[in-house]
């Protein structure tokens, strides 16, 4: 009998994760057995569970926080995009036995923008605020995308000087950040969690500037609001560049390509 492939994400915490929700809708979608859990890992217990993991015949790993950067040393093989964001959140074994990292972030997030919402990012001025992980594992496909400029900025300015060096984008001082106009600004911190703004005026919206929060909640983040208050037409939030993050982790490891306007949909309405 043809064992059902196990696929897990892991993080810590992770009670809230939407992964096995989320791949479930897309592996009935496309009438494929499979079988997800979400299980919480401590780091302690990272390198054991993943070796372990593969060992017993598991298909795939989600990574969540706070291991991507851990679980990025335990790879064999890596993309470039991995490679530069020193981060992934997607493992699979190839067919030579090799553990295989990706970082399917950047490639959710210009899908969600572009795709979901019609947004050109060609040619623009984008401003990403945040110089943690989460902004790095999305500048590589930013940059893909051929806008105009790419610039950071981050309270502690040396985060935003390595980070920048690393992509050959451009790091900003908050208070130069504040005197210039773009076309796209991406919240990549987690200040909306915890119910504060990032480092931004007014000042800093071009005419139809888009603003994208990377976190989501079921009522609009206090940055998406704020840029609602402050005339913004086209706000967006995190949910589409989680559910495109994972279409791509679904399509790795099961060479199929989930459609996600509907699970979009679902969600979203659910909220």
């Amino acid at each position: 009998m043809k064992r059902t492939p196990l696929y897990c994400v892991i993080g810590d915490p992770i009670k809230h994760s939407r992964s096995p929700e989320i791949h479930k809708f897309f592996a009935d979608q496309q009438t494929d057995s499979i079988h997800y859990e979400a299980k919480r890992v401590d780091e302690a217990s990272l390198q054991n569970f993943v070796m372990n993991f593969f060992e017993s015949g598991g298909a795939g790993l989600n990574i969540t926080l706070p291991h991507k950067e851990s679980a990025f040393l335990l790879c064999d093989k890596l993309s470039e995009r991995a490679t530069l964001s020193r981060a992934v959140n997607t493992l699979f074994i190839d067919n030579r036995g090799l553990l295989c990292g990706e970082n399917t972030d950047g490639l959710g997030l210009v899908r969600d923008i572009v795709d979901n919402h019609g947004i050109a990012i060609s040619n623009k001025s984008i401003l990403i605020i945040g110089a943690g992980g989460a902004a790095r594992g999305v500048i590589y496909d930013l940059i893909s995308c051929n806008p105009a400029l790419v610039s950071i900025v981050n309270r502690t300015h040396h985060k935003a000087e390595a980070l920048a060096k690393r992509f050959n984008i451009k790091a900003l001082e908050i208070r130069s950040a504040f005197e210039k106009e773009f076309d796209l600004i991406i919240n990549a911190t987690s200040s909306s969690l915890v119910g504060e703004l990032p480092p931004i005026c007014s000042a800093m919206l071009a005419p139809n500037c888009c603003c994208y929060d990377m976190m989501y909640s079921k009522e609009d983040t206090v940055f998406v609001r704020w840029a609602k208050q402050n005339g913004v037409l086209h706000t967006m939030d995190g949910l589409g560049m989680l559910v495109e993050q994972a279409a791509e982790a679904f399509f790795l490891w099961r060479g199929s390509r989930p459609t996600t306007t509907p699970l979009l949909k679902k969600l979203r309405g659910a909220r």
